[in-house]
């Protein structure tokens, strides 16, 4: 017998807002399979407020109001049965964040849960990572945000450790990342991975999905550090305008992929690690995992 239903996750970032439905199949005697619907992306950019003013201004308080009404027309569209909302770093730190939430609760009926870095961590490490990663070997999974990133060690198929670093990518641009954060992240890189005699990066977030695709590479290959560094290199040789017109870039990923490629080439080097593997999975895949499986609280949709 074949059931299938719709899931729903929404990822509130500090770049963009993300909404993923995904249709979970399940056969009796197998293994459920969990297949990507549907995926909205709308570059909001909540960070550029809350980094520098603490609050969430007006004009994009707005723009969330209208964008959570649209998922939710979205969602009954697709007959999603259960959502599951999470918040993190701008709205973590934004002190109207709450009261924001409480706003799209009563005026777009999503309820939000801000999450904090530890959580965020934990639910991005339940995507199922056992297709994409062979289990013999030891990982350094890096997460890049526009708020934080989050970073766990993997070892022979299971978590060892996660950590989550007010170092994003809308911070950087801003110029707000301390040279201590940084410090305080090459050291538990190294710490956490002395024990290990060879490393190799995951990478997720939408940056580095985009330079996976403009590598032309298989699924399943590795970008190198050397081909990261390289290109690395070029996206600085060019200016913001030009990224667009020459490298098609969108506007709002032509400014922010260099912070995020400067903090994946930073985890490499000092974890060791020669080759980043990109699974195109994030914190919306966790969410849809961590949902069927009953690990988090979720909504069920009436």
């Amino acid at each position: 017998m074949l059931s299938i239903k719709k899931y729903a996750a929404i990822d509130i970032g500090s770049n963009a807002v993300r909404l993923l439905i995904s249709n979970i199949i399940e056969q009796e005697g197998k293994p459920a399979q969990f297949k990507k619907s549907s995926l909205v992306r709308v570059p909001i950019r909540l960070g550029a407020d809350v980094f520098i003013k603490k609050k969430i201004s007006k004009a994009n308080e707005k723009r969330m109001i209208d964008t959570m009404t649209a998922f939710n027309l979205l969602m009954k569209s697709h007959k999603v049965v259960m959502y599951k909302a999470c918040a993190t770093s701008a709205m973590r730190e934004a002190e109207n964040g709450n009261k924001i939430a409480n706003l799209i609760a009563e005026k777009a009926k999503i309820d939000i849960d801000i999450i904090d870095g530890e959580e965020e961590a934990t639910i991005i490490a339940a995507t199922d990572l056992h297709a994409f990663i062979d289990d013999s070997k030891t990982y350094l999974y890096v997460d890049v945000g526009g708020g934080s990133t989050e970073f766990s060690v993997i070892h022979l198929g299971k978590k060892i450790v996660s950590k989550s670093f007010k170092i994003g990518t809308v911070r950087l641009l801003n110029d707000i990342v301390t040279n201590a954060v940084w410090r305080e992240l090459e050291l538990w890189i190294k710490t956490q991975v002395k024990h290990y005699d060879k490393i190799d990066l995951i990478g997720s977030g939408g940056n580095i999905n985009k330079i996976f695709k403009i590598s032309g590479k298989q699924i399943g290959k590795p970008l190198t550090y050397f081909y990261l560094t390289s290109y690395y290199n070029k996206l600085q040789s060019y200016s913001y305008e030009e990224r667009i017109t020459e490298l098609n870039l969108n506007q709002d990923r032509a400014d922010v992929i260099i912070p995020a490629t400067k903090i994946y080439l930073s985890a490499m080097k000092w974890s060791g690690a020669k080759d980043i593997y990109v699974p195109k999975i994030g914190l919306s895949d966790g969410i849809i995992k961590s949902m069927y499986y009953k690990t988090v609280s979720s909504v069920i949709v009436d």
